[in-house]
């Protein structure tokens, strides 16, 4: 099967969280057209079964075939430990989560071999981040705190707020007295809350940024690929923003985070696919 490299990039969420990654492929790929679906009707997947968060992103991956995208980011944690696996094996497009290169900067970057997980239920107790970390060096003990109250807090806006600060010194509490010195944002709404989490966990603590990270593993995918886009025959508005539910409140959160102001979502009926 012969891909276009002019052909957008597919990106898909539970909902919101994954526009960190979408706004860090706009910055590190500015060539680059998005097609960004976030499973608002359906979010959060952290407390849901592996067997429905598999069903779940199958349907997402149908529709965003249907618009011809050319590789597809999951910008899920929950949706990477719990389906992307199955789904690389089901699909002919070059596919990658969130996980793999986060963990692969955090094995390069710890000094004690001690590394902190934050995140959601499921992507914590999947135990992912543990096996991939352990894959690259044996030696790195994972330490994993799931933090729950942490998307609803960014969802409502109150990424510097007392209360959300407080919150954080009782969840990151017990990490420190694990003397991790590499901590990871293991949920794509985390990168929004990094200026409040480092002032909690102090400077000696260095934060990875999975969004940050897999925008840089899809340029290199790309390339390898030969996908890289050329730029040429830009559109005004090269990214398309689909929901399946809630579109105006996801384009205002939108619009507050991305480098790019977001002219219409779309929502549309996901159960179809």
């Amino acid at each position: 099967m012969r891909l276009d490299r002019e052909a957008p990039v597919g990106v898909f969420d539970s909902g919101i969280g994954g526009l960190t990654v979408a706004r860090e492929i706009m910055r590190n790929l500015p060539s680059e057209k998005i097609v960004y679906f976030g499973d608002t009707a359906r979010v959060p997947y952290g407390s849901k079964s592996k067997d429905t968060v598999l069903r779940y992103s199958r349907q997402i991956i149908r529709f965003l075939e249907t618009e011809n995208v050319k590789a597809i980011v999951v910008a899920c944690n929950t949706a990477s430990a719990f389906a992307l696996s199955e789904i690389q094996k089901e699909m002919n497009l070059p596919i990658i989560g969130v996980i793999e290169a986060g963990a692969r900067v955090a094995a390069e970057t710890t000094m004690n071999k001690k590394v902190g997980v934050i995140g959601t239920e499921g992507t914590i107790h999947s135990g992912i981040h543990e096996r991939w970390l352990k894959s690259l060096d044996q030696e790195i003990t994972v330490y994993g705190k799931p933090c729950p109250l942490f998307v609803p807090l960014v969802e409502e806006g109150w990424l510097k707020d007392p209360v959300t600060e407080e919150i954080a010194e009782r969840y990151l509490r017990e990490l420190l007295e694990k003397e991790v010195d590499t901590l990871i944002l293991g949920c794509t709404h985390y990168p929004l809350l990094r200026s409040l989490i480092q002032k909690v966990v102090g400077p000696e603590v260095k934060l990875v940024n999975p969004a940050y990270e897999t925008a840089l593993e899809l340029k290199k995918l790309l390339s390898q690929e030969n996908l890289l886009s050329t730029g040429r025959g830009q559109e005004e508005f090269p990214y398309r923003f689909y929901v399946s539910d809630l579109a105006e409140k996801f384009r205002k959160f939108a619009d507050s985070i991305l480098p790019y102001d977001v002219e219409k979502t779309k929502k549309i009926d996901i159960e179809k696919y």
